[in-house]
């Protein structure tokens, strides 16, 4: 049996993509679409669309385009969010606490289960009907709630700490909000979030001639 094929990290990004343009065309009740519709909707070109679905095998028809129902399926599927997938958060801070109450959370069946912290004030609170628990409870709390993944929105300085909770706690892969490198195992996965990392990525592209300073 030859080796699985690696697929590139761009796209993956860019299947998530995907996947939520065809969540949104099937709200709108779309039967079909084709490479150059997704181009359209959003940005992306049509041959490197269709070069990313087939990593993973034929799902369009010529002179037909893609069934949006049945790619969007296949793509969850890739993705395996095509269940449930129990997500720990930890930090109740205001991203916490925005990312609790974000809907496109459930809509693509990510849940956040439960959400800890280590402030005494915000242990026992209640956000969205979820009840913040202490950040020590942690690997007790998921023996019972079996999560997988986890979110950190916590400060830099607690970042590594936090982590290194998590997996002791049976965490795989985490989404870091905290401006910080943060050392896992070589079996956890890691995505880095930075606003400002972004927000210097456009600043660099600003057309600033004529702006006296």
């Amino acid at each position: 049996m030859p080796p699985p094929v690696k697929v590139p990290l761009p796209t993956l990004e860019r299947l998530a993509t995907y996947l939520r343009l065809l969540y949104e065309l099937e709200q709108q009740n779309v039967p079909t679409i084709s490479s150059a519709d997704v181009e359209l909707h959003t940005g992306i070109a049509a041959p490197q669309f269709r070069k990313d679905l087939s990593y993973f095998g034929d799902f369009g028809k010529p002179g037909v385009g893609y069934d949006v129902a049945t790619l969007l399926a296949s793509i969850a599927r890739i993705l395996k969010v095509d269940r449930a997938r129990r997500i720990l958060l930890i930090g109740t801070g205001n991203l916490g606490a925005a990312l609790i109450g974000y809907p496109g959370m459930s809509e693509h069946n990510f849940h956040i289960a439960a959400a800890f912290d280590n402030n005494p004030a915000k242990v026992g609170q209640h956000f969205s009907n979820l009840h913040v628990r202490d950040i020590s409870t942690l690997a007790h709390a998921n023996r019972e709630i079996g999560a997988k993944m986890a979110i950190l929105a916590v400060p830099a300085n607690a970042a590594q700490e936090v982590a290194d909770a998590c997996v002791a706690a049976g965490i795989e892969v985490m989404l870091n909000f905290a401006p910080t490198h943060i050392r896992v195992p070589s079996h956890v996965h890691v995505r880095n979030v930075s606003f400002l990392q972004e927000l210097a990525v456009l600043s660099y592209n600003l057309d600033d001639r004529g702006v006296e300073t």
